[in-house]
């Protein structure tokens, strides 16, 4: 399992209470699209494979925490929608090649280290796009008032950031955060075509084709 499996399987329960809603760009960005197959990557408590399933036929999500997947196995029970859950890692998506209608990947890429794996899931979500396949890739930028004060010279930050549980244990998680020339430069190497990108309450969004 990855680093950023183990670490949010110990959080896993006390992070899905907090992540209860959809966030309006995912709902902006499936607004007017449909598929037979959905891909939530990095799925977390699949509060976006919810999303998903009302525009896609099939909806896969790929986490690796088996703790999260749990929480949206217990999600998808809850709010009566269907989706497969299984355990996988960003940079070697469980799905064949050129099969993905619609994919979310939010919130994940900033987890994955070193840069290398960072472009090898960017490629291979590119390889599982069907032809007119259209993903929606989010990452946490160094334009986030949090990041301000941070002298980063173009190139993002990689830095821990902690998660308090109920009790005061506190949970490092591992983020590389984005200059935003720098997310849309990873997007122009890798295998992806970038159609359009944006900043967002503090995020990085591309729309992305095979």
């Amino acid at each position: 399992m990855s680093h950023a499996g183990h670490t949010y399987d110990r959080i896993a329960a006390h992070f899905s209470k907090t992540r209860e809603y959809a966030w309006p760009e995912i709902e902006e960005f499936l607004d007017d699209r449909t598929g037979e197959l959905g891909l939530d990557l990095g799925c977390g408590n699949g509060r976006h494979a919810e999303v998903l399933a009302d525009h896609a036929d099939r909806v896969v999500g790929v986490d690796a925490s088996t703790g999260l997947l749990a929480e949206a196995a217990d999600r998808a029970a809850e709010s009566g929608f269907d989706a497969d859950l299984v355990t996988g890692d960003a940079a070697t998506i469980p799905l064949r090649d050129e099969t993905v209608d619609l994919a979310v990947y939010v919130a994940t890429l900033h987890h994955l280290r070193p840069r290398e794996r960072r472009l090898a899931s960017l490629d291979e979500l590119a390889r599982v796009l069907a032809p007119d396949g259209r993903a929606l890739v989010s990452a946490w930028s160094t334009e986030h008032t949090k990041f301000e004060a941070e002298e980063t010279d173009g190139w993002g930050l990689d830095t821990e950031i902690d998660w308090t549980l109920p009790g005061g244990e506190t949970v490092g998680r591992f983020y590389h955060v984005y200059d935003p020339a720098e997310f849309e430069a990873d997007l122009q190497e890798s295998d992806l075509e970038l159609l359009e990108w944006e900043l967002s309450s503090g995020n990085c969004y591309a729309v992305v084709g095979p």
